[in-house]
């Protein structure tokens, strides 16, 4: 009388399941990554906060008047005057206050040339 199974369990182990799911999780974390052309935007926060380094304030008003360090410039020129104002700095930083009024294309703006600059923005808030 033959009382062994016939169904005998393999011990390999196959590694094509594994390689599968290693390859859909790298797929997922390329995809979701940061891309290196985003934009560098600090928010800071309500209680505030003191740097030491030198930073230049662009100010957008509801006429669309722009103003570097609350000096009046023209839309078209503020490229022109932050590499000015910025130029030689380690750490060049700009301080972007908008009214709440303001498009947000303005301000967007004003992030595209610091983008394009390697130059850091702060969005200015008002406290709570």
């Amino acid at each position: 009388m033959k009382l062994k199974g016939r169904n005998k369990v393999s011990p390999d182990f196959s590694m094509s399941s594994m390689t599968d799911i290693v390859f859909l999780l790298l797929i997922f974390f390329m995809l979701t990554a940061n891309s290196p052309n985003a934009l560098d935007l600090l928010l800071p926060k309500a209680k505030g906060k003191s740097t030491n380094t030198q930073n230049v304030s662009v100010s957008i008003d509801k006429n669309l008047q722009y103003f570097v360090n609350n000096e009046r410039i023209n839309g078209e020129y503020i490229e022109i005057e932050l590499k000015k104002a910025l130029e030689g700095q380690d750490k060049p930083t700009i301080i972007l206050r908008a009214e709440e009024s303001v498009a947000i294309k303005e301000a967007v703006n004003v992030m595209d040339i610091a983008n394009r600059n390697n130059y850091k923005v702060i969005l200015a808030v008002r406290p709570n």
